[in-house]
């Protein structure tokens, strides 16, 4: 399919799925051009500005998905694929989809949104799925009309990946009654322009336990199916459709990965505490921990240039490196003037006598405005249940799922052996205990998005945490780690493999123990002694005669 690359006018071509899956778009590339030309002409295409919360995932020729790296060769990175299909996705769930400058930006993560909920990624109770499903109606068909709207309308359109007979006929019923606020209205959604439903469905989302979760299916020491999720929040686990375990960025030391095992570092007040979840392959991992480190440096470096080069794995990931590019969401909010700036901050504190230390800022960066803050579902539905990691790992088990489109992921100080060494000084928000039972739509939906995965992952829980984990208070800053030395791994080796058989072969020549006896005999080791060890021993041994 490919052609020489010293050609220059070889122009290869590509196709586009966007979030609506009937619009594509085809677009052309020369072999020199990186993944950040790609992403700028699709998002140039759809007239957005605000790119940075964006990415294309693309499946390689064993189902591994990917994120398109930016600063990488794109033929370099789909050389086995043929044809090259990629899928322009939400990359960074922003914390508060209503602080974004540019409507455009807010209808592409709607639709993002609109599209987890159907596939099952984005799970909530019946009574929210309801709610969400009448804001699409109202945003997609508008008021309810008698003589348009007739029969069972709703049926015609896929919302749910459970769309019950319930849950269709509470969706008609939310879509025909008057809004709150209104003369009639009981708390439905007629009446909303759709630039209110819009923002109504965002703010709805974006407050659910799975906002911005991609779930990897992965299993615990124990072997139960769990599901992990990474977005703003940190890294969060989930067992059903119960969110079990939060570990916040703030509480996060380390992220590194061995072969198949993705382990997380906590840094507890009382102690350290480590988690393994393990993969069903080594692409698999790896493509878990660049989703986690770059998640965690989007939301929480102050700036893009303080990331370095991560090197991830150990013996036998050896070699994996990855390279932060774009700007974080603390810079962007900067740019739009929603955060003061780091150096009118230090200014600022410069005045006022002592100077605070600004090594990272808050997570995540987004401030949270008073409508926000203050909003509550005006539907009165109960929320998603939530728990926190005091509760025991083992009981941890979780629903995801990947894609069924083919999406993936790609993540300061510097990154060396096989850890990620990044101290955090944040809080992050804290998530409330509700232990109420989820509806059965929850599970059946979160569960089914997981079957569209072909990954599993297995955690391993190497030891417990504290039962006060949210009673959080900064850990010491840590000096970086010492980048890999090939030389400083491989002569310790060395000098102890020869050490041991140095030592071996003085208890088997030099001692007359009857264990040895029938290994002496042997006519190798016969022949070893006679030609080897016997005149290196006298040699030895005149040298050291001649010394003293």
């Amino acid at each position: 399919m490919f052609k020489s690359r010293g050609d220059s006018n070889i122009v290869y071509k590509c196709t586009v799925r966007l979030l609506e899956d009937t619009e594509i778009l085809e677009c052309e590339f020369h072999p020199s051009y990186k993944g950040k030309f790609l992403l700028e002409h699709v998002c140039q295409q759809l007239n957005l500005t605000e790119t940075d919360y964006f990415g294309l995932r693309y499946v390689d020729a064993n189902g591994q998905r990917h994120w398109l790296h930016l600063a990488k060769l794109i033929l370099k990175q789909v050389k086995d694929a043929s044809p090259i299909l990629f899928s322009f996705r939400v990359k960074f769930y922003p914390p508060n989809p209503l602080l974004l400058k540019e409507d455009v930006t807010r209808f592409q993560i709607y639709l993002q949104l609109k599209r987890d909920l159907l596939h099952g990624r984005l799970y909530c109770t019946a009574n929210e799925a309801a709610m969400l499903g009448a804001l699409i109606i109202q945003i997609e068909l508008g008021d309810y009309d008698p003589n348009i709207h007739v029969g069972n309308y709703v049926t015609e359109m896929r919302l749910l990946l459970r769309q019950t007979d319930a849950i269709e006929a509470r969706i008609q019923e939310l879509h025909q009654e008057p809004v709150e606020g209104t003369p009639g209205g009981t708390g439905g959604v007629k009446g909303m322009s759709t630039q209110e439903a819009e923002r109504t469905f965002l703010k709805i989302a974006c407050q659910l336990d799975t906002y911005g979760v991609d779930p990897h299916p992965v299993k615990d020491h124990r072997g139960n199916q769990l599901y992990l999720g990474i977005n703003h929040c940190g890294i969060l686990t989930f067992q059903g459709s119960r969110k079990t375990h939060h570990f916040k960025w703030s509480e996060v030391h380390k992220i590194n990965f061995e072969g198949r095992m993705f382990i997380v570092h906590l840094n507890y007040p009382e102690k350290k505490h480590t988690v393994g979840f393990k993969c069903p392959s080594g692409a698999a991992c790896r493509h878990v921990w660049c989703c986690a480190i770059e998640q965690m440096l989007f939301f929480t470096l102050p700036s893009s240039s303080d990331a370095c080069v991560y090197s991830g794995g150990g013996l036998f990931s050896w070699g994996t490196k990855f390279k932060y590019v774009g700007r974080t969401e603390r810079e962007i909010l900067e740019r739009d003037g929603l955060l003061a700036s780091r150096d009118s901050q230090d200014e600022g504190s410069s005045t006022g006598g002592k100077r605070k230390a600004s090594s990272v800022p808050a997570t995540p960066s987004t401030p949270m405005t008073g409508d926000f803050a203050k909003f509550k579902m005006f539907v009165g539905y109960s929320s998603l249940p939530r728990s926190t990691h005091s509760a025991p790992l083992e009981e941890s088990a979780i629903p995801g799922s990947n894609i069924p489109d083919g999406e993936a992921c790609t993540g300061g100080c510097l990154l060396s052996g096989a850890a990620v060494d990044i101290a955090l000084c944040d809080h992050f928000r804290t998530v409330s205990d509700d232990k109420t039972a989820c509806a059965e739509y929850t599970r059946d939906s979160f569960e089914h998005s997981s079957t569209e995965s072909g990954a599993t992952t297995h955690a391993t829980h190497v030891s417990h945490a504290s039962q006060h984990a949210d009673d959080w208070r900064p850990p010491a800053l840590q000096p970086p780690p010492r980048p890999f030395s090939l030389l400083r791994a491989f002569v310790p080796s060395f000098l102890f493999v020869w050490l041991s058989l140095a030592l071996g072969m003085l208890l088997l020549f030099e001692t007359d123990w009857p264990l040895f006896r029938p290994l002496k005999r042997k006519p190798e080791l016969v022949s070893l002694r006679h030609h080897y060890y016997a005149p290196l021993k006298e040699y030895l041994k005149k040298k050291v005669v001649e010394l003293f």
